[in-house]
């Protein structure tokens, strides 16, 4: 996620800042991967970053 953002020029504060979310929230997913729901992941990736989310499951 870390170079999704910074490919479009966003700082760790602007994101935050566009999907509600404090700028040490950003941080910590970015860098250990902190606990996140799937609609957080959405907001991030769509929202944020203007990116899709695809998820796959095959059993």
């Amino acid at each position: 996620m870390k170079q999704a953002r910074e490919a479009k020029h966003l700082t760790q504060e602007q994101l935050g800042k566009i999907i509600d979310k404090k700028r040490t929230y950003i941080s910590r997913v970015e860098n250990d991967g902190s606990n996140l729901t799937l609609k957080t992941l959405f907001e991030i990736v769509e929202k944020g970053l203007g990116g899709k989310v695809r998820i796959s499951i095959k059993m």
